[in-house]
């Protein structure tokens, strides 16, 4: 598929796909995810190594690779959130487990959307998610689960920053 087709499918800008190709800009998980359902795959086909037919086991949380993402989908230079894949190479699954580390971000809060459902419970910190036209603080052991189509954000509340575990489901 050219990117000009996905571009069309996927409803990504070209100019956006074209600098993530050549590895100039960071993307959020919004034109991934849109990428996925155009193409589809499944997320976790962006993000895996070699594939895994048995159990995938992470110990202490700690993964071998971690991943950037961009927290808003017009901001492609810098990074706020740092990935570690949960499930990594296990084929065939149906949601994606991350450990996120976020750190705080004093900007403006755009919202994105895309298919799916994400469950967040937050293991440090204090998280704030804007969801729709509501606002939730979200702290240490509290979670959220929610449709991802709705228009939403989620940032480090305090400079300290936050951990948290995430589970995306994106149907493809």
């Amino acid at each position: 598929m050219s990117l000009e087709e996905l571009s069309e499918r996927s409803g990504v800008k070209l100019e956006v796909l074209k600098a993530m190709e050549s590895g100039e800009v960071i993307p959020s998980l919004t034109p991934l995810t849109k990428m996925a359902r155009a193409l589809g795959v499944r997320l976790g086909t962006f993000l895996d190594d070699t594939p895994e037919l048995g159990p995938v086991v992470t110990r202490g949380g700690k993964t071998e690779n971690s991943l950037y993402f961009s927290g808003r989908e017009d901001v492609t230079n810098a990074t706020n959130l740092e990935f570690h894949s949960l499930g990594a190479g296990k084929i065939d699954r149906n949601i994606d487990p991350f450990m996120i580390d976020i750190s705080y971000e004093d900007s403006e809060k755009e919202l994105s959307s895309h298919e799916g459902e994400e469950f967040i419970y937050v293991l440090e910190g204090e998280i704030e998610v804007i969801y729709g036209k509501e606002t939730y603080a979200i702290g240490v052991g509290d979670t959220i689960f929610y449709d991802s189509a709705v228009p939403h954000h989620l940032h480090a509340k305090s400079k300290d920053g936050a951990k948290i575990l995430a589970v995306l489901y994106t149907p493809y």
